[in-house]
């Protein structure tokens, strides 16, 4: 399996498109949100701090919701069959694709917090930057498993639409691109259950200065068993398919 998954790390860092869009997009968003304001406005240190959370948050999650994508395309190719004639169970091979999802995420998360640090001039403690990175890395478990759900279980053009739909939909309910003390009553409780919001309470919390809370993490953990157990489910229909 660990060669498997070397495999897929490399071909993923070397699509142009992963870099531009995966790595590209959060950070110029990051860039914009903060810096087409005032000084007294949304551009203030707490804002930067709270977009650069929410951007790092929507990259990652963005870059793990599209690992399904490539998982389509391979299915077009017939990659399911050839790994249909390797031992490896459908368990093992959701989860090394799922570990390849995780990697790729950590450049859009360290590509937005530098900016946070260089550009914008947020000041940390070292624990804090490391724990961001360790934190946001680990929260993406569920949503790269729902993108490889998607992936294995839908066409390689419908992949594309429904793992666009699930990026956006889940960074505005979860609140990655605007607060949810914004929301609507009703909104705002709904929001507090969706992986999305936790996964950037993983992040506000460091930088508030204390672990996350048990709800944060055990909403997550909720949610990676949801998303593991269609990920492995569609795995097997597809590999029954192709």
């Amino acid at each position: 399996m660990l060669g498997y998954i070397q495999l897929e790390i490399r071909r993923t860092l070397r699509d142009k498109t992963f870099v531009v869009f995966g790595i590209g997009m959060p950070v110029v968003m990051y860039v914009l949100l903060t810096n087409l304001q005032s000084d007294s406005d949304a551009a203030s240190m707490d804002w930067k701090v709270a977009s650069m959370v929410g951007m790092a948050a929507y990259g990652a999650l963005s870059a793990a919701i599209g690992t399904g994508s490539g998982v389509a395309e391979d299915k077009g190719l017939g990659w399911l069959r050839q790994l249909r004639c390797t031992p490896m169970s459908p368990g093992r091979v959701v989860v090394g694709r799922g570990l390849t999802g995780s990697v790729t995420v950590l450049p859009a998360i360290v590509a937005v917090l530098l900016v946070g640090a260089l550009l914008n001039g947020v000041r940390l403690d070292a624990w804090q930057w490391g724990a961001l990175v360790v934190l946001l890395w680990a929260g993406t478990a569920p949503f790269t498993l729902l993108g490889l759900g998607n992936g294995y279980r839908l066409s390689g053009q419908s992949t594309g639409l429904a793992n666009t739909g699930c990026m956006l939909g889940l960074s505005i309910l979860g609140g990655l691109w605007f607060p949810v003390e914004a929301f609507p009553g009703w909104l705002r409780s709904l929001s507090r259950w969706t992986p999305s919001n936790r996964f950037a309470d993983l992040g506000r919390s460091v930088t508030d200065g204390h672990a996350p809370g048990l709800s944060t993490v055990a909403v997550l953990l909720v949610w990676v068993i949801v998303f593991g157990g269609y990920a492995v489910y569609a795995y097997r229909r597809a590999a029954r398919t192709v």
